[in-house]
């Protein structure tokens, strides 16, 4: 059903009949950019390492080293997308919906690319094929992914409605994590060795299913929010970097995203080599796939009544205890099977899952928040210095998990990997994520300012002074 537009929305909205008032279709169609973006992201998170080790023959470390340079690179375009975006002015259509609609094809072609392997070719040829496409589809994801994580502080302005938008942002991305991680592995591996033909098959597959999802946002999503012109006149660079400088909630989030974005990259990596190797049961991350989605399916209708009992921080923190606990109950029980292994770790995932099924409320808040000391509205701009912050993330954990991989021992070479390896990467799968869980946790309460009651008096100081 649809919903009231706020005063606020009212008076910063163009003069335009023909706009809807905010309802179920912004929120569907704000859960296709997601599900398109992460037919790609979850395929190269959770399989892009595996594939240039095992199809590619790359050394682990030197795929953690293109994975590290890559990434800092993306962060550098993320930040120069933004500020691009925010000094262009609107389309009929909007400010960031026209970026998806243009890019969103290329990025898709690169995607697919990633995955061609040329036969007969020597190993210089493969690695560079690797940096050249990998960093190509990086780049190009950056001109989508930007527009489409802005495009919400434009969507609605109302608090609660901005956590839905996160929710179903969050749903997106489950249902395409259903689809990667429970019907990849039956793709990607034959025999329990990846498999070249597969990993292609399954590129052009989610190549088809993300340019759908993508045309979905587009058509389905409106923008409502325009900035006032006299704000877009006083912003400067400047006075933006000074603002960032100064916003507290702002720095804690980057600080928290970034190290939530190693753990959970590195856990979808060390978690191929943990099934493959240690466990001996590649099949097995199909269920580990459906486990994490039935983990956050689970916590979905809890995050609503969650957050306005207690609060977007309070509700994460209390999930990241739960993580930090249960994977690191798993190092300790080392004889576990798969199966029990998987069925202890859900538990753990619906913990984190929390964080991520608010985290872009969070964004929200402290985009409000740089309005809130600045006088201007920078969505674009502060939303890429966000989504810097994730791709450093990105960038430590690729380098951490190749390094790691093969500082532990694995040897792609070998068809049993030694014990000490296989110790190695349990530990990496268990033990590292629990310490990186638990100082988030820490993090959270005692260093993130934006509590509840903090955020509810930003949201009426915020409407007050643009009233006035």
């Amino acid at each position: 059903m649809a919903q009231p537009v706020s005063q606020f929305e009212q008076e910063m909205i163009h003069n335009k009949p023909e706009f809807r008032k905010f309802g179920m279709r912004d929120k569907v169609g704000y859960l296709f950019g997601d599900f398109g973006n992460d037919f790609f992201f979850i395929l190269v998170a959770s399989f892009l390492m595996v594939y240039y080790t095992d199809v590619f023959h790359i050394n682990a470390a030197t795929v953690g080293t293109l994975f590290f340079v890559a990434r800092l690179w993306d962060a550098v375009a993320d930040v120069t997308w933004g500020r691009f975006i925010d000094t262009r002015k609107p389309s009929k259509h909007g400010k960031f919906k026209p970026w998806i609609f243009r890019m969103s094809f290329p990025l898709v072609i690169s995607g697919v690319l990633m995955f061609v392997k040329i036969p007969g070719m020597s190993d210089g040829f493969y690695l560079a094929y690797a940096f050249v496409t990998y960093i190509l589809w990086g780049t190009l994801y950056s001109t989508v992914n930007i527009p489409y994580g802005s495009m919400a502080s434009v969507i609605t302005s109302d608090p609660v409605e901005r956590t839905s938008l996160s929710t179903f942002r969050a749903m997106g991305a489950v249902l395409a994590g259903l689809i990667i991680n429970v019907g990849g592995p039956l793709l990607l591996f034959t025999n329990n060795k990846a498999d070249a033909n597969g990993f292609l098959l399954a590129a052009i597959i989610f190549g088809f299913l993300s340019i759908s999802c993508y045309m979905a946002c587009y058509k389905l999503s409106t923008e409502r929010i325009v900035a006032p012109e006299r704000e877009k006149q006083k912003g400067n660079l400047k006075k933006t970097v000074k603002g960032m400088a100064k916003n507290k909630p702002l720095i804690w989030i980057l600080i928290i995203s970034l190290t939530f974005m190693v753990c959970f990259m590195l856990l979808g990596a060390v978690n191929v080599y943990l099934f493959k190797d240690y466990f001996s049961n590649a099949k097995a991350l199909s269920l580990v796939g459906l486990t994490q989605t039935g983990a956050t399916v689970l916590a979905l209708p809890l995050v609503r009544p969650l957050v306005a009992k207690f609060g977007k921080k309070e509700l994460a923190a209390a999930g990241l205890l739960l993580a930090g606990i249960v994977y690191g109950l798993l190092y300790f029980l080392p004889k576990l099977t798969a199966i029990e292994f998987i069925i202890i770790m859900t538990v753990g995932k619906f913990g984190y899952a929390f964080f991520n099924l608010v985290i872009w409320a969070f964004v929200t808040d402290v985009i409000d928040y740089h309005e809130y000391i600045t006088g201007l509205r920078e969505d674009g701009t502060v939303y890429s210095v966000y989504s810097f912050a994730r791709k450093v993330g990105q960038a430590i954990a690729g380098g951490i998990g190749g390094i790691a991989i093969a500082a532990v021992g694995y040897d792609v070479t070998r068809e049993v990997q030694t014990q000490g390896a296989l110790d190695g990467i349990h530990a990496l799968a268990t033990l590292l994520p629990a310490i990186i869980f638990l100082a988030l946790f820490l993090m959270l309460v005692f260093l993130y300012p934006l509590n509840k009651k903090r955020t509810l008096q930003l949201a009426v100081e915020l409407k007050d002074r643009r009233k006035s």
